[in-house]
């Protein structure tokens, strides 16, 4: 009985002892893990349907890598595809601080000495850099480093340093073409004469290659290709051989006279072309380094002159255009001076009664002061406008200057007068080559050009007739004589040459001071023109300040090397004058000195 009882005791406190679920308990958990499951199937939806973008965007950066396919800058060439202007290969030194420091590349003392040394930097400025900003992935080192040294930096292995491919601008001609085609910044940009004028067109467009690729690096799939678009050659009107003569006569001009500068421009009259275009002082686009900012401007299209005398011939064709006088008309020029409005005209001296012709020969201001008095003031002044002054010449040049012709209602007579010897108006030796051009040309007007006209569009051939053949053939002629007896330092063996010299003073607040202005604009052959020389030399410093003392010697020089260089023959007249045993006309200082009196 006892142990009965035993039995069911011991049978009970198994039973107390036997664990029990709390079924809240697993309810709770069970919740936990469908709340878990529909929050991952939540995200889940959310990233692929509502906002997929962002999971493809970060895909995408580790596995789609775009390619540049760069194009390099196109050349600049003369007319006759000399090279004036190329783009050769050169490397970019870059860092990555943040692998530099990774892999503490500072402590490679050695190799980055060697790294500044190369570079001509100092080796502490470098490593600042890289320091300053050691979780920067890109820090430029130097820029346009030739393959040479490219070669010597990665030999050295630095960490983090690294080369890229780039393309430096380089002029062969130096100095001689630097106005005209100017030079880039460091990013290849145009920002001077034609490669600013022209930059997109020589730029070109660089293509890209879009790709994916595996883990391993491999190209697995072309997203998009963008072919290059090839940048374009700019053939320029200029003849580089032309070009070196007048820079060369030119520079030794404005040193022998010691000037403050000066311009040649030389023009065919035949299409409008430039052919040459020069300044001096000059620069060294290839190294800019230190060079005054005065050097880069192109004086022959951006300064302003008075241009004296070699006006003359203009307003000598305004009077046989508006038929106050023919061309074997005589002006009484007695008693050499005339007072207009309270204020003086005059010549040196007396020189009585002068054709037409003496009138240029001998430089009157008497003659052509009556010449303008003689013609409507509204004719003469059209006449000076139609010349091109007031406008630009075409060329399109950044920084061209229109000139100063005042267009106002009022002008006194002594206005017209001293305008019609080169005063009370400002040019630039371009608009005084234009308006040459158009007289040798007979009278027809065209925009002068600095591009080649095979190269551009017909726009570039509009022609305007502003003057009589007839009148403008015989400004030509009479020109010819005022060459041949009072400018012999114009004259160019073989051919018959056409021109004026002028001498202006500059003028200062309240008037003109001491300095002067030497010009010659010259044509040649007379017989058949084919070019246009103009000359000016700003300020000269010696005693020698008359253009036909300092210009038409210049004139002379760069004028006989074009006509060679473009094989014009000789005047045929010309040789056949010179094959006669004439003896030299001699002609003294104080007569060159009276050859221009404005």
């Amino acid at each position: 009985m006892s142990e009965k009882v035993t039995k069911q005791s011991g049978k009970a406190k198994l039973a107390k002892n036997k664990p029990t679920t709390a079924t809240w308990r697993f309810y709770v958990v069970m919740a936990v893990i469908v709340l878990i499951y529909a929050a991952l199937l939540s995200r889940t939806a959310y990233i692929q349907i509502v906002e997929p973008d962002m999971l493809k965007k970060q895909g995408d950066m580790r596995s789609i890598r775009t390619l540049a396919n760069t194009v390099q800058r196109g050349n600049i060439v003369d007319r006759n595809g000399h090279e004036l202007a190329i783009s050769v290969p050169v490397e970019t030194v870059w860092a990555d601080p943040k692998i530099i420091m990774k892999n503490n590349a500072l402590a490679m003392v050695e190799h980055w000495q060697a790294l500044a040394d190369v570079l001509g930097q100092d080796v502490n400025k470098i490593t600042s850099r890289v320091v300053k900003n050691p979780a920067k992935r890109f820090v430029y080192i130097e820029r346009q480093v030739s393959p040479a040294m490219a070669n010597y930096i990665r030999e050295l292995k630095i960490p983090g340093i690294h080369l890229r491919k780039e393309s430096k601008r380089f002029y062969p001609t130096g100095e001689i073409s630097s106005h005209i085609v100017g030079f880039t910044n460091v990013d290849d940009k145009g920002i001077e004469g034609i490669e600013r004028l022209y930059d997109k067109l020589l730029t070109g467009t660089n293509g890209t290659k879009k790709y994916r690729k595996d883990a391993k690096g491999r190209k697995i799939e072309i997203i998009s290709e963008q072919k290059p678009q090839a940048p374009q050659d700019l053939i320029l009107s200029i003849d580089q051989r032309i070009q070196a003569i007048a820079y060369r006569e030119l520079k030794g001009a404005v040193q022998a006279f010691k000037a403050t500068s000066g311009s040649v421009v030389v023009t065919n009259i035949h299409t409008g072309e430039i052919l040459a275009l020069v300044n001096s002082p000059s620069y060294n686009p290839n190294n800019r380094r230190n060079t005054a900012m005065h050097r880069f401007r192109n004086r022959a299209i951006t300064d302003v002159y008075e241009p004296g005398s070699t006006m003359k011939p203009l307003t000598v064709l305004t009077a046989l255009e508006f038929g106050s006088v023919k061309t074997n008309t005589i002006i009484n020029t007695s008693p050499g001076w005339m007072r207009l409005g309270g204020r003086r005209v005059s010549d040196p001296i007396n020189r009585g009664k002068l054709s037409l012709e003496d009138i240029l020969v001998h430089s009157s201001n008497m003659g052509t002061a009556k010449l303008a008095l003689s013609v409507p003031k509204e004719y003469l002044l059209d006449k000076f406008f139609e010349a091109g002054f007031a406008d630009d010449t075409g060329t399109g040049l950044i920084g061209e200057s229109s000139g100063m012709m005042h267009d106002r209602q009022r002008w006194s007579k002594h206005e017209l007068a001293t305008l019609s010897f080169g005063y009370g108006l400002a040019i630039t030796p371009v608009q005084l080559a234009r308006f040459y051009t158009t007289l040798a040309s007979g009278g027809i007007k065209r925009p002068l050009s600095i591009i080649k006209h095979t190269a551009i569009d017909a726009d570039f051939f509009e022609e305007e007739r502003v003057y009589s053949e007839e009148f403008s053939q015989s400004i030509v002629q009479m020109l010819e004589t005022v060459v041949d007896k009072h400018t012999p330092k114009a004259k160019i063996e073989g051919y018959r040459v056409s021109g004026k010299t002028g001498t202006s003073r500059k003028s200062i607040a309240g008037g003109y001071g001491n300095d002067y202005v030497g010009l010659f604009a010259g044509i040649a052959p007379a017989s058949n023109p084919e070019l246009v020389v103009v000359v000016v030399i700003n300020e000269p410093g010696g005693d020698l300040y008359h253009g036909g003392e300092i210009a038409a010697p210049v004139f002379s020089r760069v004028m006989k090397g074009a006509l060679r260089v473009l094989n014009v023959a000789p005047d045929a007249a010309r040789v056949a004058n010179q094959s006669t045993s004439v003896k030299p006309v001699k002609v003294t200082v104080n007569k060159v000195k009276e050859q221009d009196n404005a």
